[in-house]
């Protein structure tokens, strides 16, 4: 056994400047792509009632300014926001127009409470869904956001592990999630949508069931709301730093979901992504459980076909193939699998091809004699191959840990490898921050896989017949 205790890793920001912390990093040096191709302006869309067009639009417009962060001793945790203006921060400010504000009837929403909540999704979503067609035929809109309707019923918490998201789900009232839904709706549009509630940009609004609900401070909310709205809108919040000398690698996340109702196991999903945060999202062919593990798997063409399609996505995104392909499973890897996914990568020529497996949940953890949970970049080598990271715990920066409950930590095991369990763990480490939607360093799981379970919650409403989108900024 070894414990290693990672330091943690930089991002990029404009210039080429480095910090550990992307809300710093921004404030200090701006978004990476600040000197080239920043995205100086964002023409956004709106699509809700009147009332909450005006809401948001008055929030948003006082964004524009700086907002003080949370009256905290600790101040590198809460930080205030820089306004989004050219003039700091981002870089950036929102251009509104109004052909692009489409309206939905106060009373049109208002039916939707005389309705089972399944229908009520489904009515809902067709509201938006006009609107959003409208919006399409206009030219130059960016992003599109979403006031979520008040009126819908919250889709019941999942029972199922949130990591093996293959599993059954057995619930008594099944209802869809209007935001996947209608986020599968939105493919076969140009351009992504935010989805934003009214606590977001009201904070004394109380939702239909009585319960006031958690907010983050105002200059959270503003820096991921407007860091999610830059990446939407094509711009580069931030990068992975990459040496001269390292490799051009590629992070392939090999998830699993199921069917809308739950019944069946649909198919796989390939989350691709480069050392910069690029993301597309590859569907792949179904998959089975294996009664030898109860876990779901391909078999050796579909594997196979699966990186290749991979493969083939990235070099269109990139113009060239990576030397190095890191692939994140989140079920072992059978014998089948391992000479599909080696067979695609002979293919394609490249070099070095290094298989990831992570498991739901481990039996380990660590205490520290203190009243804080282990550091985040803990790492704790159970052997060669099976290996603990804290990628959530208590952060020096911030002199705490961010997080409300007690972290789990991410356990993988090295199946076929050529880097060291450390290097693993920092690729690992730095991945767990490419997070468009979250600015604090809290994330739990890598990139590659911390969206597997919403991206099948939407994949599972668009036909197999139906090319779905492949950036990544469709999903989250």
């Amino acid at each position: 056994m070894k414990l290693t205790v990672l330091d943690e890793p930089p991002l990029e920001f404009g210039g080429g400047a480095r910090h550990i912390d992307p809300r710093h990093g921004i404030a200090d040096y701006g978004p990476a792509d600040v000197t080239s191709s920043a995205v100086r302006t964002i023409r956004v869309g709106i699509v809700g009632t009147p009332s909450s067009i005006q809401g948001l639009r008055r929030w948003l417009d006082t964004c524009r300014q700086p907002i003080a962060g949370k009256d905290s001793r600790l101040g590198r945790l809460f930080v205030p926001f820089p306004g989004f203006d050219t003039s700091a921060g981002f870089r950036s400010t929102l251009e509104w127009d109004p052909r692009l504000e489409r309206q939905i009837r106060e009373r049109d929403l208002q039916r939707l409470k005389d309705l089972a909540p399944q229908a009520a999704v489904k009515a809902a979503v067709e509201l938006y869904a006009v609107e959003l067609e409208a919006l399409d035929e206009e030219p130059g809109c960016d992003v599109v956001l979403i006031a979520r309707p008040e009126q819908l019923p919250e889709r019941p918490a999942p029972q199922a592990d949130p990591d093996a998201p293959w599993k059954k789900i057995r619930l008594t009232d099944p209802v869809d999630d209007f935001r996947a839904v209608l986020k599968a709706v939105a493919m076969r549009y140009s351009s992504p949508i935010q989805i934003i509630r009214r606590s977001t940009w009201d904070p004394s609004f109380i939702p239909p069931g009585g319960e006031k609900p958690r907010l983050q401070d105002l200059a959270t909310r503003a820096w991921n709301l407007h860091t999610a709205l830059y990446y939407k809108a094509g711009g580069v919040p931030w990068r992975l730093p990459r040496a001269a000398t390292d490799l051009d690698s590629c992070y392939v996340g090999v998830t699993f979901y199921r069917s809308s109702d739950h019944a069946t196991l649909e198919t796989s999903v390939a989350q691709v992504f480069n050392q910069r945060g690029d993301g597309v999202i590859v569907r792949g062919a179904p998959a089975k459980v294996a009664r030898h593990d109860r876990q779901p798997h391909l078999t050796d063409n579909d594997a196979r076909a699966l990186l290749a399609d991979a493969l083939n996505r990235y070099r269109q995104e990139h113009r060239h193939l990576p030397a190095r392909v890191v692939l994140h499973k989140t079920s072992s890897y059978t014998t089948d699998e391992i000479n599909g996914f080696r067979a695609a990568a002979e293919t394609a020529d490249i070099d070095i091809v290094e298989l990831l497996w992570f498991p739901s949940r481990d039996s380990v953890r660590l205490f520290r004699a203190a009243a804080h949970p282990p550091l985040r970049g803990t790492l704790f080598s159970l052997d060669t191959r099976q290996h603990v990271l804290y990628t959530r715990g208590s952060v020096p920066f911030y002199g705490t840990y961010p997080g409300m409950y007690i972290p789990a930590p991410l356990p993988f095991r090295m199946i076929e490898t050529e880097s060291s369990p450390e290097y693993l763990a920092e690729e690992l480490l730095a991945l767990t921050k490419m997070n468009w939607n979250q600015t604090q360093l809290d994330g739990r799981q890598p990139i590659t896989l911390r969206t597997a379970d919403r991206v099948g919650q939407i994949l599972r409403h668009v036909s197999p017949q139906d090319r779905p989108q492949g950036r990544y900024a469709f999903y989250m």
